[in-house]
């Protein structure tokens, strides 16, 4: 194997997370994989149980690696199980199916979803080890199972509560779920997102946005604003007579490079910079239109749902009315007529949640209420993965 170029280090001691993980069922594949992962140099992989069910569960609590092995042998639908294994994988992570048939409709289709190889049983060394060695130091074309997600929050008034929702729903994906996450504040003046995550935003996203070709790895890696092991602020606080101009292709750019790097990547938006990027309203996405009860976020409500249009197979628009029995909130049937349409999720006016949000996130955790209120919106950006916590939730708060 001395054709093979040499696994980083890092791999092998990466802080908490294994180099890789497999998920196989007979123990003849398992001995194989050990052996192939001992020979390039991989001192701590995991074996877990359950082939990809196994994998499915286990990661919906972790974050997962370079390197995962599942074995999907009797599944009877394969590409929905690694469907649901996409939901739980980080963007960046390669993966390896095992499987008992010879199949090559199956074996297009896994390609097509984002697998990196599929390998039918009984295994051979060489090709195994070739394959694990090519995505753990990164020397062909490895694909992750599926790219990040972006959640876009526009609020459509101000003081609508778009920052604190954005923030509280980052936090539990970064925290609970374990998920590696980036929110972006675009309101680069006066931004709240660093007021209640308490950290000091930086100048770097004004940097990455009026000069995208300075944007890589180590910019990034430099730039941001690291709140937690697992959520990243991305925010600028500059003078407030600043001027501020970039182009589209930069917040483009910027975004494209994000969800390579990051499960979720929530964008919290003005409506004033918002228009100016009709590209970037309509990339796949989930867009959240956060208003409150008053008559003039009523009218702004159905005006951003003509701009955005219907919804697509890869965009959809979600409004979430938010503090909806507030002192002087319209009421509902009103506030229906004047949108043009029911709101998708209606959060209560919550007075312990609004005053949690001025003394920061570890406050706004605590409000059960609030948060239970945005478990639809979870579900939308989490799909099945949020299903499990959702019902406990609901045993806890029921």
């Amino acid at each position: 194997m001395s054709d093979l170029p040499a696994v980083p280090q890092r791999v092998s001691q990466s802080s908490g997370v294994p180099p890789a993980m497999v998920y196989l069922y007979d123990k003849d594949s398992e001995g194989l994989v050990r052996q192939c992962l001992n020979g390039l140099g991989v001192l701590t992989p995991y074996f877990g149980t359950g082939g990809i069910r196994g994998a499915i569960s286990e990661l919906a609590k972790r974050t997962s690696p370079p390197l995962l092995i599942v074995d999907i042998s009797g599944i009877d639908e394969p590409l929905a199980a690694l469907r649901e294994l996409s939901e739980v994988c980080e963007p960046g992570t390669g993966v390896i199916v095992v499987g008992a048939d010879n199949d090559i409709i199956l074996y297009r289709a896994m390609k097509d979803a984002g697998i990196a190889e599929y390998f039918f049983k009984p295994l051979v060394s060489t090709v195994v080890t070739r394959a694990c060695n090519a995505i753990l130091t990164g020397v062909s074309g490895k694909r992750s199972v599926q790219t990040g997600k972006l959640v876009l929050m526009l609020g459509v008034r101000g003081g609508s509560g778009a920052t604190t929702i954005a923030t509280r729903l980052a936090w539990h994906l970064s925290q609970a779920r374990k998920r590696r996450v980036m929110l972006i504040d675009f309101n680069l003046t006066s931004g709240d997102a660093s007021l209640l995550l308490d950290v000091k935003a930086q100048h770097s996203l004004r940097v990455a946005l009026e000069h995208p070709e300075r944007v890589d790895d180590l910019f990034l890696e430099r730039g941001v604003t690291r709140v937690t092991e697992r959520l990243n602020l991305f925010a600028s606080m500059e003078p407030l007579d600043s001027v501020i101009q970039y182009g589209e292709d930069a917040a483009l750019s910027l975004i494209s490079t994000l969800l390579r790097n990051y499960r979720y990547v929530f964008v919290d938006l003005q409506t004033e910079h918002a228009a100016a990027l009709p590209r970037f309203l309509h990339l796949p996405s989930i867009c959240f239109l956060i208003s409150d009860a008053s008559l003039t976020a009523a009218r702004d409500v159905a005006r951003w749902r003509a701009l955005l249009g219907p919804d697509t197979s890869e965009r959809m628009t979600i409004h979430i009315l938010n503090k909806s029995n507030a002192p002087g909130a319209l009421p509902i049937a009103e506030f229906v007529r004047a949108a043009g349409a029911a709101p998708n999720i209606n959060v209560a006016y919550d007075r312990d949640a609004a005053a949690a949000a001025n003394l920061g996130i570890l406050e706004l955790e605590k409000c059960h209420s609030f948060f239970h209120a945005l478990a639809p919106a979870l579900q939308a950006i989490a799909g099945e993965s949020v299903e499990t916590e959702r019902t406990l939730l609901s045993r806890i708060f029921g």
